[in-house]
């Protein structure tokens, strides 16, 4: 058996990135771009700071903004739309997972007119031809999406979310400036943290998982733990780590998948509109301890990542449960709720835990799962 990697063609680190976009645009030859960018983004003058250096340069662009936290088929239906009338050549996607979710399914449509219908792209998607060409620039340091060849889009009408999966859909170029994420709030810096950290945790423990993905998890993991608490206070060099940490986690779990924590996340998304961040952090430590069994030594590893001391003089049951509290630790202190209690209504876990298991992340998960026991994870929050 081989494993993959795909990885963007290029990417630019540190402050001051954003000045590459110029040069990459005019070395590839783009003549007008697409910028996806959410309308909170355009309102703070984030999105400002890329479309100055396009007004410099005397590059040409049109900005589409209808995107939601969590992007809906009408959304990008409507990005299909407005992209066939800009006649660009290219997007550039600012702004977080929503953004830049939404521009890979529009630039995926404009290329396989066949799957013009937005649900045919759920799962893996046998798509023939490269997206249009995208470059990403994240403002949060949590999705990784500018480095992974997943996206997800909310179904409104079925209340679910669904994960589409395409090596086509990745960025050709990422560019993670921390400057770019100095004015998220500590709200959302802790939940795209938290979002992080569960991509390095998953992608460490799912069953894909080998030598080089873990790699890139663990040193993820420990980038956050020492990262994420002065990022919430907007300390640079918190930023600066966390800038990073969310990437090389995405160079990981993009390659080998995740686990129920995204699939349940996934359907408190699409049923109550919950921050994706926010659901996975009050998941993880929870589904930790499910998944504990079937994780070997790895916890051991998860536990020296976040700072755990004298791992090795520990029992089994030891390390995997200073893991669990380490992590849960690592949710209190940035501010993140502990429990379910005013997000799941008891009438609607039924729902919740059939659509977290038919969730594309399930598969994935180390320990096999059913919907029973999903059941009881949620209820076991409330």
């Amino acid at each position: 058996m081989s494993n993959r990697i795909v990885l963007n063609e290029t990417s630019y680190h540190g402050k001051g990135a954003i000045r590459a976009i110029v040069d990459e645009v005019k070395q590839r030859n783009f003549k007008k771009a697409f910028v996806c960018s959410d309308p909170d983004l355009i309102r703070f003058n984030v999105t400002k700071k890329v479309l100055d250096l396009l007004d410099e340069a005397s590059l040409s662009y049109e900005v589409y903004s209808d995107i939601k936290p969590n992007p809906t088929i009408e959304n990008v239906l409507s990005g299909v739309e407005a992209f066939k009338k800009s006649q660009a050549d290219y997007i550039i996607a600012i702004g977080g997972g929503s953004s830049m979710d939404t521009a890979k399914a529009i630039g995926i449509i404009i290329k396989n007119e066949e799957f013009a219908d937005v649900r045919s792209l759920e799962g893996v998607a046998p798509t023939k031809n490269k997206c249009v060409p995208i470059i990403a620039v994240p403002t949060t340091a949590g999705t990784a999406a500018e480095v992974t060849i997943n996206y997800v889009i909310t179904d409104v009408e079925k209340q679910r979310k669904f994960v589409c999966v395409d090596v086509h859909d990745i960025p050709v170029v990422a560019v993670i400036d921390p400057d770019m994420m100095s004015t998220m709030p500590k709200g959302l810096t802790a939940a795209t943290g938290m979002d992080a950290l569960t991509h390095a945790i998953e992608g460490y423990i799912t069953k894909a998982a080998w030598e080089m993905t873990d790699m890139f998890h663990l040193k993820a993991i420990e980038l956050i733990n020492k990262s994420l608490r002065d990022a919430v206070n907007n300390v640079d060099a918190g930023r600066e780590g966390m800038a990073l940490a969310q990437y090389i986690a995405g160079m990981g779990f993009s390659n080998v998948g995740l686990g129920i924590v995204h699939s349940m996340a996934h359907a408190l998304g699409a049923v109550y509109d919950t921050p994706h961040g926010v659901a996975n952090a009050i998941l993880l430590p929870t589904v930790m301890e499910y998944n504990a069994s079937e994780t070997g030594e790895k916890y051991r590893e998860i536990a020296r990542a976040m700072g755990v001391k004298n791992v090795d003089n520990m029992s089994q049951d030891e390390y995997r449960k200073a893991a669990c509290d380490a992590v849960r630790q690592l949710s209190i202190d940035v501010g993140i709720p502990q429990d379910l209690k005013n997000i799941v209504k008891e009438k609607d876990i039924d729902f919740l835990a059939e659509s977290a298991y038919a969730d594309a992340c399930r598969p994935g998960n180390p320990k096999d799962t059913s919907v029973e026991d999903i059941k009881a994870l949620y209820r076991s929050l409330l």
